[in-house]
């Protein structure tokens, strides 16, 4: 798939967004072509999340403008812009600890709901093959299950609404070494699928080794931007998300 960043199919202008009289992003933008792994890198409350929400309609632009496929969605509901194929992977998870694995993975089928039985089955499959543990699992109640098998489902019941954009927002999150490396090998193999990723993520290392560009946000504000192996040398990132000096 070709990546131009001619075509973008998101794109952030100069987005202003605010809590009361505290602004958390200041006039930020920023770009995703279609078919790449992009990742916006930053401390703890520097504005990575509040990004995502503004993206998916959960927090409200005081300025500035979001375009999906060239269109302004930052208008729409939340639920105007799932159906146009923008789907989030929340920090944190937020499965449905006393639902199964299966009806977790269905609950992800209402805001773009399927043509036929034949395309979930198929979808459902492609979950499957990418997360192996949830098909062993699929009567267990999601509380039940560890934290990386929650991001796991996390993950699959988002492709159960066939992302156009897939928002991952913290995906290593309290999980162990070994398991986000096995994350972060799954998320390339859905990028290198088809679909658009953009990610949220402090583990430097991990995500920008397997981006196509990534963005660093400082106190509201992108400080940086290139491509992602060449801002995993850079010596700001080094020392501020490595501890290399």
């Amino acid at each position: 798939m070709t990546k131009s960043l001619d075509r973008p199919v998101l794109e952030l202008e100069d987005v202003v967004i605010g809590y009361g009289r505290i602004r958390a992003l200041h006039g930020i933008s920023l770009q995703v072509a279609e078919g790449e792994l992009v990742t916006l890198l930053g401390a703890n409350g520097a504005g990575k999340s509040t990004t995502m929400r503004g993206i998916s309609g959960l927090a409200k632009l005081t300025s500035g403008q979001i375009r999906f496929d060239g269109e302004r969605i930052d208008g729409l509901s939340t639920h105007q812009r799932v159906h146009r194929g923008i789907i989030q992977v929340p920090e944190g998870r937020h499965i449905f600890p006393g639902m199964t694995v299966l009806e977790n993975l269905d609950m992800g089928c209402y805001g773009r709901k399927f043509s036929s039985k034949a395309e979930r089955a198929e979808v459902l499959d492609h979950v499957f093959e990418l997360f192996p543990r949830l098909k062993e699992r699929v009567k267990q109640y999601g509380g039940t299950m560890s934290g990386g098998e929650q991001q796991m489902l996390a993950i699959g019941r988002a492709l159960m609404a066939r992302p156009r954009l897939l928002l991952l927002d913290e995906p290593s999150m309290g999980l162990a070494p070994m398991v986000i490396r096995q994350i972060f090998s799954i998320i390339a193999d859905i990028n290198a699928a088809g679909t658009t990723i953009l990610l949220v993520e402090q583990n430097a290392q991990q995500a920008l080794t397997r981006s196509d560009r990534g963005y660093i946000l400082e106190t509201g504000s992108i400080t940086l931007e290139g491509p992602g192996r060449e801002l995993l040398v850079d010596p700001k990132v080094r020392e501020a998300y490595l501890g290399v000096a």
